[in-house]
């Protein structure tokens, strides 16, 4: 589980150190890898292996004789890269998912359940409920 989000820095290569909150949450992330996924509103989504897994499956389920369904099949899987964490606690961004979600040396790193999202910091700011009583009014609307 991810929660929370963090102010970060991506290093002129590209190379992006997670929190350390975020990092003790991954399961096994040195043994099994990552999958970083350009994800809705111009984030990155980072899954642990084991999330990505049930996302995965879902999509391969499509049928491929259907041609909206295969048409999402070749979308999401050209937009994923497995990615691992180097011995300093470190990912390396692709360039085209960097210049996808408008990174430059400032992150934002938010914790969202099941993933880990990267996001342009202007971008976040735009995607989230800012006052809580907002928030509190939607909860009552979805979880009621």
């Amino acid at each position: 589980m991810f929660n929370s989000h963090y102010d970060c820095k991506l290093d002129p290569k590209g190379r992006l150190a997670l929190p350390a909150k975020i990092k003790a949450a991954i399961p096994d992330a040195n043994g099994t890898g990552l999958m970083l996924r350009m994800a809705e509103d111009h984030c990155l989504a980072l899954y642990p292996m084991v999330e990505y897994r049930k996302l995965e499956n879902q999509i391969k389920s499509l049928n491929i004789n259907n041609p909206e369904q295969r048409a999402l099949q070749r979308a999401f899987f050209n937009t994923v890269v497995d990615v691992e964490l180097d011995s300093a606690g470190r990912l390396l961004i692709p360039k085209t998912f960097q210049a996808y979600a408008s990174l430059e040396k400032e992150v934002v790193v938010a914790g969202n359940g099941s993933r880990i999202e990267i996001w342009n910091p202007e971008n976040h700011a735009k995607h989230v409920i800012p006052d809580p009583a907002d928030l509190s009014a939607l909860m009552e609307k979805y979880l009621s």
